[in-house]
């Protein structure tokens, strides 16, 4: 296959290209750093240097593609997986050759739109009732996704994610390492969580069965939540931090976000692809999640 990756340098769509390359397929990796395209290279990855919401600068290359992965993160998402989705529709009608197989376009989404509850337990398939206010725009989005009528629309869900340079724990490690482990929330709390080569792994077998499981909405989570206590207080014997770690009131949507529990148990992914998280979980690996971040900020 040959894919393009939006977002091909950032936490979650470099793990995705580089599990790519090596599963075989031809990557093209769109970043807007320069530096960053050299990086890219070494990885087999081919660099496209351009500002990602400029779509002219990438989108006509979907006429020989079979696959673009939308991976960007940052505060203007809202923004641009609409400028995205509508710039690859555009593209599709005007540079792919007639009677292509549908081009399928994985837009990323994320667990949060499953709401905060401590009480039910929630699948792929479960209805969305109360997204966390931050992505409440996201489920909508999701299904103009999944039922666009000249892609081939898949979504994925990513859970908080952890391992390598540590994404949304970051902060939570840099805390620890100045001495304090605080976090947003209240005790009781449990996150559903997946490794960043786990979520690649995911991203390979959705690529790869997409004319199979077009129209299909993945969430993408280790098979059991873990404590969010437990992690903070691990957190603390691992970093040498002085304890008790602490809760903070959340201060902004985002950290209402954050504080959230989703009692998540996906399936679809499991019994539709075979695909199974391995790598170990955070609180049992996380002297070495630790220690992965520490030397990513040297």
């Amino acid at each position: 296959m040959k894919v393009i990756v939006l977002g091909a340098s950032g936490f979650i769509g470099l793990p995705i290209a580089q599990a790519l390359v090596r599963a075989g397929h031809i990557v093209y990796g769109v970043t807007r750093s320069a530096s960053k395209a050299k990086e890219l290279a070494v990885e087999e990855i081919i660099p496209i240097v351009a500002d990602v919401s400029d779509t002219q600068s990438w989108v006509h290359l979907v006429a020989g593609v079979d696959v673009v992965i939308d991976a960007v993160g940052g505060m203007e998402i809202l923004a641009l997986a609409d400028k995205f989705l509508t710039g690859i529709r555009d593209a599709v009608k005007k540079h792919r050759p007639a009677g292509s197989p549908k081009l399928t376009f994985i837009y990323t989404s994320g667990t949060w739109v499953h709401g905060d509850n401590r009480k039910e337990i929630v699948s792929d398939t479960s209805p969305l009732t109360n997204p966390a206010a931050l992505v409440s725009w996201r489920p909508e989005h999701e299904q103009r996704v999944i039922h666009d009528d000249i892609l081939n629309g898949i979504v994925i869900r990513p859970s908080l994610l952890y391992g390598r340079s540590a994404s949304i724990l970051a902060p939570l490690f840099a805390g620890a390492a100045k001495g304090k482990v605080s976090w947003p929330g209240t005790p009781g709390g449990r996150y559903a969580l997946i490794h960043a080569d786990d979520l690649a792994d995911l991203f390979v077998k959705v690529s790869e069965k997409a004319q199979l499981v077009g129209g299909q909405i993945f969430d993408a989570a280790n098979d059991f939540t873990e404590s969010v206590d437990d992690i903070l207080q691990k957190v603390v014997e691992v970093s040498g931090a002085q304890g008790p770690y602490e809760y903070t009131k959340p201060a902004n949507a985002f950290e209402i976000a954050l504080s959230g529990t989703t009692l998540l148990r996906p399936y679809l992914a499991r019994s539709l692809l075979g695909w199974q998280p391995k790598k170990a979980g955070l609180v049992d690996g996380l002297d070495i999640y630790y220690a992965a971040w520490k030397a990513s900020q040297v």
